[in-house]
């Protein structure tokens, strides 16, 4: 299907029936989807392939690290052998990855509403209690004007509207990998770093992070896949708004089919972010042999 014009007068096509090879059986184009997707050659309102590409890296590489982080930094104070009630907050952190993905974003949705949004309401509430002027009316998932300029003025404020709310979504699954490494750590090297006179940095720098290392790096490769076609929380957030602004490729994928019914381009477009994971993970397979091979 992707090496031709399917199309929706194509449907009726079947290749058991020859009575509808003649008048519905679609056209062989060739690599023609594959070049229009590329060159950006699709009658598509907003439609930029490159800038989809470097949208959809961007919100990877953002993503990754905060989850990554925070995963990491939560990890760490849930590790203290002096922390009480270390079993209720886990379960408690845990709560944003059980919960389903599209109710997640849709919830998030809600409070960005610009009129009953619990975001703006709150601000609102801020300004009476304690005199602020925060705007109450600021369209988040709507407003053109990017928030910060330079090299980051390609992203509107809906990028960091579906940023906070997948990074809300994400750390969790990093806490539970890392908390399991940390746990793996034997005391006694902490001991013994303590009477060489090490600081909470120094052990922190030279143990736990490079003993915590083989098992964040598949986690954070199996992250950066599963963020990259994040698509609830695009889809279901700012559903790729405003103009096309914070599409990625896998809502801009499922939109050529349900939306445009170019049913051959969107065939070519998937074989497309098919390639495009596959490098990510030939990546992350070397990444890992490099890992392991310098833990042997």
């Amino acid at each position: 299907m992707a090496f031709t014009d399917y199309r929706v007068k194509n449907l009726r096509f079947n290749v058991l029936n020859p009575e509808t090879w003649e008048k519905y059986a679609p056209t062989f184009v060739g690599l023609e989807n594959f070049v229009k997707i590329v060159t950006n050659d699709l009658a598509i309102e907003n439609y930029d392939f490159w800038r989809l590409l470097l949208f959809n890296i961007t919100w990877t590489v953002a993503n990754i690290v905060f989850h990554v982080t925070l995963g990491i930094a939560i990890a760490l104070v849930l590790n203290n052998k002096d922390l009480k009630g270390k079993k209720f907050y886990r379960s408690l952190y845990v709560l944003p990855w059980a919960v389903p993905g599209y109710i997640a974003a849709l919830t998030w949705r809600n409070m960005f509403d610009p009129q009953f949004g619990a975001i703006n309401l709150l601000l609102a509430r801020i300004n009476e209690i304690v005199g602020t002027s925060f705007a109450t009316d600021t369209r988040w998932l709507l407003e053109t004007t990017p928030p910060i300029g330079g090299p980051l003025g390609f992203l509107p404020l809906a990028f960091y509207c579906v940023l906070m709310a997948n990074i809300w979504l994400g750390w969790p699954f990093m806490m539970v990998i890392a908390t399991g490494a940390l746990q793996s750590i034997p005391a006694e090297l902490y001991e013994a770093a303590s009477i060489d006179g090490a600081s909470a940095w120094q052990k922190l720098r030279a143990i736990t992070l490079p003993l915590i290392r083989p098992a964040m790096v598949p986690a954070i490769m199996l992250g950066t896949i599963m963020t990259f076609n994040q698509f609830n929380v695009i889809y279901f957030i700012s559903e790729g708004g405003p103009f096309g602004r914070t599409e990625i490729l896998i809502t801009q994928s499922f939109k050529l089919v349900y939306e445009q019914r170019l049913y051959g381009v969107a065939a070519a477009f998937s074989i497309v972010v098919f390639f495009v994971l596959l490098i990510i993970t030939l990546l992350q397979n070397r990444v890992t042999r490099a890992t392991e091979a310098y833990y042997v």
